[in-house]
């Protein structure tokens, strides 16, 4: 690497581990940010059970995990750099950290942990936690940059194809801690779809590991008389060329990751709203309807949605500002 590029992107290359319990949204997320950044990194998973688990972020790692030992998952060399997501990261970080004071630190969400607990912490602007070494963005990192959706858009899948416009993309997620999804929201998102339908539209839908089966019953019901695709699970997920082609999308609520990729596209964003919700959603949400990214998707479209925005690609942000803050502490 030249003296210019290694000073454009001090990062590049730099030796590092990603801590995460192995789940899709939050492997998407560090993934997303690593690349952004052009590190080397080899992933780390993690599963503390019990108390150790029931401890974090303040507890210890287990000492079966033989931290540090060689042979065992964490073993030296240390890393230049670690990336640490989730509460249950924390003590991985920091023993870390302890071992090896000089590995510059990332950690991303608010874990409870205190802002020492890494050089760097990224959060949602949703989140609350604010300090110096703190980074906020409308969105979570991902993998879908710019330049990767304009390389899927020059290349359209003939089944895709084969869909007449305008393609809705149907990104379906499902209950969680806070969105119930009761059998009339799901009646509701079906009439939606249904409305959609009859104006003409075409669909790509792809359920989540947390869509449950009534919601992907009521989806499937309302879109058959439609043109369509609708992945089953088997083979490759469509997702990527479902985000690159749709003409605009509908999407649940429940996941900040999946409405915040869709949002990478600069494409109109219907967001459905069941039951429930949180305070931290309803920021979220009213950010991406503010930047002009989403609308809520009533029971009855009365017309096909078109607008643009300008698309937002977190990932680079934060990279960006987590460069600025390598280079300022290499001159303390």
């Amino acid at each position: 690497m030249n003296a210019a590029a290694k000073e454009s992107r001090p990062l590049e290359g730099k030796r590092t581990w990603i801590i995460t319990t192995g789940a899709a949204g939050m492997d998407a997320q560090t993934r997303g940010l690593a690349d952004a950044l052009g590190l080397d990194y080899a992933m780390k998973p993690i599963a503390p059970r019990g108390l150790f688990r029931l401890m974090s972020p303040w507890g210890p790692v287990a000492s079966a995990e033989r931290f540090g030992a060689e042979g065992s998952t964490f073993a030296p060399p240390w890393p230049e750099v670690i990336v640490a997501l989730g509460r249950t990261a924390v003590p991985y970080l920091r023993a870390v950290r302890r071992r090896s004071p000089e590995t510059f630190s990332i950690l991303m969400l608010d874990t409870r942990a205190g802002l020492g607990a890494a050089d760097v912490i990224w959060v949602p602007e949703h989140d609350r936690l604010r300090g110096p070494n703190v980074i906020t963005t409308l969105t979570a990192p991902h993998s879908f940059t710019p330049q990767r959706i304009a390389e899927l858009r020059r290349g359209v899948p003939p089944n895709i194809a084969a869909l007449p416009g305008p393609r809705i993309a149907v990104i379906l997620g499902g209950k969680n801690a806070v969105y119930h999804f009761q059998r009339e929201d799901d009646a509701r998102f079906a009439a939606a779809l249904r409305s959609l339908g009859e104006l003409g539209a075409s669909f790509m839908i792809t359920s989540s590991r947390r869509t449950h089966p009534r919601l992907l019953a009521a989806t499937d019901a309302a879109t058959q008389e439609f043109p369509r695709i609708l992945w089953d699970g088997q083979g490759a997920n469509p997702y990527p060329d479902f985000l690159a082609h749709g003409d605009a999308f509908a999407v649940t609520a429940d996941s900040v990751n999946m409405t915040g990729e869709a949002a990478a596209t600069g494409r109109p964003v219907l967001v459905f709203h069941p039951g429930g919700g949180s305070s931290k959603f309803r920021r979220f949400h009213a950010a991406l309807e503010a930047h002009g990214a989403t609308r809520p998707l009533p029971e009855r479209v009365d017309e096909i949605p078109n607008w643009s925005y300008a698309p937002l690609n977190s990932a680079e942000t934060i990279a960006r500002e987590i460069e600025l803050r390598w280079r300022a502490r290499g001159k303390r």
